[in-house]
């Protein structure tokens, strides 16, 4: 059964409609009614708040990161563990190829239904699970494997366990050793990126958002309850915040926004591993073209958090503070 939310559930009458006219072979009413399909769709996804985009982000219908393993990646290999402690399942590790293309992929996976929920630890990776991705993003490394990473976690787990093995070192480490990867490296976040568990995975040469993703320092839930200790602030803390693909883009924290079918990719998974795909393959085209592309990544890293004061409203303010 699809899940629809609360903004979603014109469409899903339309939709219900459609089948029981296709029952009854009621083909000119179809017709009508994928023409209000379509429009009820664009006046929906065209108008979304960021509170909206978040929900989004989290449909429990969202495609996973091994969903769109299976459908872009032939001929794959699962790598599994650290080499130091386990195999983390939060996050999962394949070689194959996309298209003709020789790739690795590292993925946070949130896994589906509750057994596999418990499994992947509901997204949030313990230290072994950055040290996994690490351990595999140097085999890249060595064997000259562009890498695509899919980020999807509501942040890095924060058990006092996670914190004995070095949790917040693992994640560091990956900062600084990704960020010097001697290969291509794409990651793009597909559904929530939550903290340092997504940016530990996130230093690449090209970053980008699905449209309906989210990016953030600190869950929602989390700043209002700190802000304002107060659980009905969510809705204010997103919109604080500024999550989503758009607002990130605008501040040059992300590269690229790639663009989802227009009912979402929890509607059309297919089309979404498309989209995915023509994104990675281009994208490589790219950075292999840019002969400094190391350079490149070091530039943009350094570029993050830049602000510019100033000074001439500084100045013009004490000028006129100075003649009064």
């Amino acid at each position: 059964m699809a899940t629809y939310l609360d903004f979603e559930q014109k469409i899903k009458n339309i939709q219900e409609e459609i089948e029981l006219a296709t029952i009854r072979n009621d083909m000119r009413a179809c017709e009508i009614l994928k023409s209000s399909l379509e429009k009820e769709i664009g006046r929906v996804y065209d108008n979304l708040s960021d509170y909206q985009k978040l929900q989004l982000a989290r449909h429990p219908d969202r495609p996973y990161s091994i969903d769109y393993i299976h459908l872009i990646l032939s001929s794959p290999i699962e790598i599994h563990g650290d080499r130091h402690f386990r195999d983390d399942g939060a996050i999962v590790a394949y070689m194959g190829y996309i298209k003709d293309e020789k790739t690795i992929i590292i993925a946070e996976e949130k896994g589906r239904g509750t057994k596999n929920k418990v499994m992947r630890n509901f997204g949030m990776p313990n230290p072994e699970g950055y040290r996994k991705a690490l351990r595999v993003a140097k085999m890249a490394e060595k064997f000259g494997i562009p890498l695509l990473m899919f980020i999807d976690t509501p942040g890095a787990y924060p058990g006092i366990e996670a914190e004995e093995r070095g949790q917040s070192e693992a994640i560091a480490r990956n900062l600084q050793e990704f960020s010097t990867l001697k290969i291509p490296t794409i990651a793009i976040v597909i559904g929530e990126g939550g903290s340092g568990g997504a940016l530990a995975l996130g230093v690449a040469d090209r970053l980008a958002m699905m449209r309906y993703s989210v990016f953030s320092v600190i869950s929602p839930e989390g700043c209002a309850a700190i802000l304002w200790n107060d659980s009905t602030k969510v809705e204010s803390a997103t919109n604080a915040l500024k999550i989503t693909p758009e607002a990130l883009k605008d501040a040059n924290l992300i590269d690229d926004i790639i663009e989802e079918p227009s009912i979402g990719a929890h509607r059309d998974i297919q089309g979404a591993a498309k989209s995915i795909e023509d994104y990675f393959l281009c994208a490589l085209e790219q950075i292999r073209s840019n002969e400094d592309y190391l350079a490149t990544r070091y530039n943009k890293i350094m570029a993050y958090g830049r602000f510019e004061e100033r000074l001439g409203s500084i100045s013009e303010v004490s000028h006129t503070q100075e003649e009064a």
